[in-house]
């Protein structure tokens, strides 16, 4: 039987985006020729200077011509020239609620080698996930302005949730933690008694069930009534601002978070810097019954383009996340397994330029460890 072939829509947007995507797709298509598939790539130039020499953020028939793929990698989105929004906007937040890619999957891992500004906290403290809602809250635009400009401006912008949101969110999360954990494997935070109750592992609500009233009492409601049907997953439930003192305090706590839009925003970028920082940091957009997109997390950073010295994991780690979705689970943990030996045995540091090889070396390192 043939291999079988991936088509992939590369987006390698502004600054280092395609350098790091350059070494992401390096590892991902070595993982390929190792695993016995093929990676076939298309690329797109949309972004800063797309938008800067034609006026268009994205063409009109962008979002058809990506559900022809499956899957998309994007590289950073970000340009000095241009104005904060319009791309982060018109690409960015177009293409995840288009494609209606209503899963934002953050993993929050420590490897090997990497500095935190948690004390005393290593690897075996720092790993779980947070699942953001990706579709609704206050980014949906629903509100307005009134009065503009004068001193009884009134502004205003919604935290607006239905059922159907929240109980697709939260069953992929339930999933996840069944996918993260086997009774062969418990999760090293649950008790005896919830072992012996034959739990796998933890769901965590992150809500503000005291204040948002109507919102998280959707959410808390449909987390315990979905939770019935999981007997084998432990539920949690925290406060958004307990959620991120045990983050910082105690992160061994947590093993799969899910949360809405807003909250995610905030904790996943909390999570990204105990992990060691946004270099290391991966992330997907994810339509389990469609095309998904998958991105390094760290910005542009425009002034280390075209020096080599930029840190490519989180891109690497991206196309690991990317990988690990399209059911090439053996392939996804072999790329994490050699990011944690890059990591622990190589690199002198994440920082650009400090790492003690070029970012195409970096690329290799993960390649040649396969």
């Amino acid at each position: 039987m043939a291999p079988k072939t991936y088509k992939i829509a590369v987006i390698p947007g502004d600054g280092t985006g395609p350098e790091v995507i350059a070494e992401g797709l390096k590892v991902v298509k070595a993982a390929g020729k190792k695993f016995k598939f093929n990676i076939k790539t298309d690329t797109f130039k949309w972004g800063g200077e797309n938008y800067l020499k034609t006026g268009e953020v994205l063409p009109a028939d962008a979002v058809e011509t990506l559900k022809k793929y499956d899957a998309i990698y994007l590289g950073a989105i970000g340009h000095p020239d241009v104005k904060p929004g319009i791309l982060e906007k018109g690409i960015l937040l177009k293409l995840r609620f288009e494609l209606d890619q209503y899963i934002n999957l953050r993993p929050v891992k420590l490897f090997p080698g990497v500095e935190t500004p948690l004390a005393n906290k290593g690897p075996e403290d720092i790993d779980y996930v947070v699942v953001r809602e990706n579709t609704g809250d206050c980014y949906t635009g629903i509100g307005g302005v009134s009065q503009k400009g004068t001193k009884d401006e009134v502004a205003m912008q919604m935290m607006v949730y239905n059922r159907m949101q929240v109980e697709r969110c939260l069953r992929y999360s339930f999933d996840l933690v069944l996918k993260r954990h086997s009774k062969k494997n418990p999760w090293k935070g649950l008790s005896k008694e919830d072992i012996k109750a034959g739990k796998v592992g933890q769901l965590t609500l992150c809500g503000k069930t005291n204040v948002l009233t109507y919102v998280y009492d959707l959410w808390e409601r449909a987390f315990h009534e979905i939770g019935k049907e999981y007997p084998a997953v432990k539920l949690n439930y925290c406060h958004v601002d307990a959620t991120c003192m045990w983050m910082v305090k105690n992160p061994e706590w947590f093993d799969v978070l899910v949360t809405g839009n807003m909250f995610g925003d905030i904790i996943t970028d909390l999570g990204a810097m105990t992990q060691g920082g946004m270099g290391i940091a991966a992330g997907g957009n994810i339509n389990p019954s469609s095309v998904s997109m998958f991105e390094p997390i760290g910005g542009s950073a425009p002034k280390y383009t075209g020096l080599g010295v930029i840190n490519p994991l989180a891109a690497v780690l991206s196309g690991a996340m990317m990988l690990d979705t399209l059911g090439e689970t053996k392939a996804a943990a072999a790329i994490e397994k050699s990011v944690a030996h890059v990591t622990g045995k190589k690199l002198k540091s994440l920082s650009a330029g400090k790492m003690g090889y070029s970012t195409s070396q970096v690329g290799d390192l993960v390649v040649d460890n396969l």
